[in-house]
């Protein structure tokens, strides 16, 4: 299975840690988020993989050429940001009309990705997307989705104050051929995944949910526990 991480943002909440560095090579424990990924990605027999850049381009393009993963990464540079649909739709031909991951590369996520990958292959029939999921302390920062009995997607309910429950979207998506299709026809001109993709699927999502640990290191705070 092929996968596309998304590495471009500025990562502008952690500042200044990433007045020098892009997000995605803020160090855990020692090591880039994005080689963690890569390794664990790896381990799970997933590849090969497409990275987009933007922010600090050039330092992630280090970093790949000088890992043990440069023959397995293609590198897309973005001189102005697509969007995380947008990136998808101008790079559907790496999927080669298979089913694919697309993942958001900034996240510290220690899921069972084996597991995730068999959830996605007993998913109910009428899923086009298999989503991870996670618990977290703190739901009104997050977009919580509510399941039904069979855990598929039954609403969304994005940063909202007092949201029903505290399992939230991951970002960590498989995406079936199908509905790569459906981006490439009904979807041409979508930029955000979340709020122009999502929404319209509501009742086509298969949840995973994972146990290990899972955190946006977005923020100072976030960013001080996976560390920790």
């Amino acid at each position: 299975m092929r996968a596309l991480l998304l590495a471009a943002g500025f990562g502008s909440r952690l500042r200044p840690l990433t007045d020098f560095t892009p997000k995605c090579l803020v160090p855990v424990k020692g090591q880039p988020l994005l080689g963690i990924w890569l390794e664990r990605l790896t381990q799970a027999g997933i590849g090969p993989f497409m990275i987009n850049t933007h922010y600090l381009a050039e330092q992630v393009d280090s970093f790949i050429e000088s890992s043990p993963y440069r023959e397995r990464v293609e590198l897309v540079n973005e001189t102005i940001l697509r969007g995380t649909a947008g990136t998808l739709i101008a790079n559907l031909p790496f999927f080669h009309g298979r089913d694919g991951m697309l993942i958001h590369a900034d996240n510290y996520c220690l899921a069972d990705l084996a597991g995730f990958l068999r959830a996605h292959a007993n998913r109910p029939a009428e899923c086009l997307i298999t989503m991870m999921t996670f618990r977290t302390e703190n739901p009104s920062a997050c977009g919580i989705v509510e399941l039904d009995d069979r855990g598929v997607v039954v609403g969304f309910h994005e940063k909202v104050a007092n949201p029903p429950g505290n399992l939230a979207n991951g970002a960590v998506y498989i995406l079936t051929a199908e509905l790569l299709e459906k981006m490439n026809t009904e979807w041409r001109t979508a930029q955000d995944f979340s709020t122009e993709v999502l929404n319209r699927l509501v009742g086509r999502i298969y949840s995973y949910e994972t146990a290990e640990l899972f955190l946006d290191v977005g923020t100072p705070e976030s960013y001080a526990k996976a560390n920790d």
